[in-house]
């Protein structure tokens, strides 16, 4: 595990009023139709944006939108989140449609200090996601100062997050410090019981953390597609589900760490299974039956779910990052759906990561019953694993 200095000086902590500032916002938000479906990402970056206004900075916002891999699409312009920025800030937000050049270095000289420019899709440029040095220099030769306060891209390395900070002074937006200081807590903190709850796909993604977690937690609730490879390692037979095989021997060998630790691994005890993955498909549920060729796991069954919202019930702290289930096909989202009303009943101290799961609660309403809502995904779980992200290496320490 990385130890590093979390100390960082802050938007607040510098004199910005007179200043043009560069600030990285994440607004890498879902769109639908053309217009933004979840704004909690913009909302979460307005108390650093309306900081910067009220002490009179010219506001420059640089964000990535989707994975256009340094081509321009129409379908990833930044055009619907200026809208629905200048809706929530009550004023006009200049949209450009370029990112660097002439014309942008033109439109921020004329920029009025209170006001706010955004800055076209960064990743539309090739330069973006290389950290190309030429990209990071037109990037910093708009402004004075750069503040990153975009915690879900602080685990890459781009020329937005971190090569602007070889030219200009780099500090932390007031989201960046909110994360900061909430995941620290998680980790250095913690509230016991410390409930884990760990979903999504592969259980490669989350090797790491898991690791981490077995040092931390009391309880790790296992769930979605990952739960899948640890009852393979348990010799269950899987059918068609999503096994991934070569970390079946990783699995075993964590499931026998947990024996000796302070942290109980629990899997599903019963699961819901189909033969195809599609809205209303036929299910079944099997307790502690094999899943027969053919048919596949793709939700945790609702004895898991009580199980696991009894534990919930009685957590101090609950940390949880990945859907249990294959939440977006109805009926495959029963047992996510029943965690996040457990969650949200509970008095514990809650920390949610990750948009298919914060998506959840924002659809059954329930997000402002949890304490709190991380913006990072892939950032979350590197910083719980002990990485030293590089967005947040770049800035200043106190």
């Amino acid at each position: 595990m990385v130890v590093f200095d979390l100390a960082k000086v802050t938007v607040q902590d510098i004199e910005v009023g007179g200043k043009r500032v560069l600030v990285r916002v994440d607004f890498n938000v879902p769109l639908i139709g053309g217009e933004v479906k979840d704004d909690t990402r913009i909302r979460e970056a307005l108390p650093t944006i309306r900081y910067l206004l009220n002490h009179g900075a010219k506001v420059i916002l640089a964000s990535h939108l989707g994975r256009p891999k340094g081509e321009v699409k129409a379908e990833l312009r930044l055009d619907p989140v200026a809208g629905r920025l200048s809706e929530l800030l009550n004023e006009p937000v200049i949209k450009l449609d370029q990112v660097v050049g002439d014309s942008v270095a033109a439109a921020v000289a004329t920029l009025k200090y209170g006001a706010v420019l955004l800055l076209e899709n960064v990743r539309f440029e090739k330069g973006e996601e290389k950290n190309d040095p030429q990209m990071s220099r037109q990037l910093a030769e708009l402004a004075d100062l750069y503040v990153n306060d975009a915690f879900g891209t602080a685990h890459r390395a781009h020329a937005s997050t971190v090569g602007v900070a070889d030219f200009l002074p780099a500090v932390a937006g007031l989201l960046m410090i909110k994360e900061i200081e909430t995941l620290t807590r998680c980790i250095d903190n913690p509230g016991r019981p410390l409930v884990a709850i760990l979903g999504g796909a592969k259980v490669s993604d989350k090797m790491n953390v898991i690791r981490r977690f077995l040092q931390l937690a009391d309880w790790l609730l296992i769930g979605g597609g990952m739960a899948n490879t640890f009852l393979a390692a348990q010799g269950c037979a899987l059918g068609d589900s999503l096994v991934e095989s070569e970390r079946i021997a990783e699995a075993k060998k964590m499931l026998e760490d947990s024996a000796k630790s302070r942290c109980r691994i629990l899997l599903p005890e019963d699961l819901l299974i189909t033969r195809e993955i599609k809205a209303d498909s036929p299910y079944r549920i099997i307790g502690d039956g094999a899943v027969e060729e053919g048919w596949k796991a793709v939700d945790i069954g609702p004895g898991t779910a009580t199980r696991y919202s009894r534990i919930v019930s009685e957590a101090q702290m609950i940390i949880w990052n990945g859907p249990l289930g294959v939440y977006e096909v109805p009926p495959f989202h029963r047992g996510t759906e029943t965690l996040a009303r457990a969650v949200a009943r509970s008095d514990a101290y809650s920390v949610v990561g990750g948009g298919d799961v914060v998506a959840a609660l924002e659809s059954l309403g329930l997000s402002g019953e949890i304490s709190f809502i991380s913006t990072g995904g892939g950032a979350t779980l590197e910083f719980w694993e002990g990485r030293e992200l590089p967005g947040i290496k770049i800035l200043q320490e106190k």
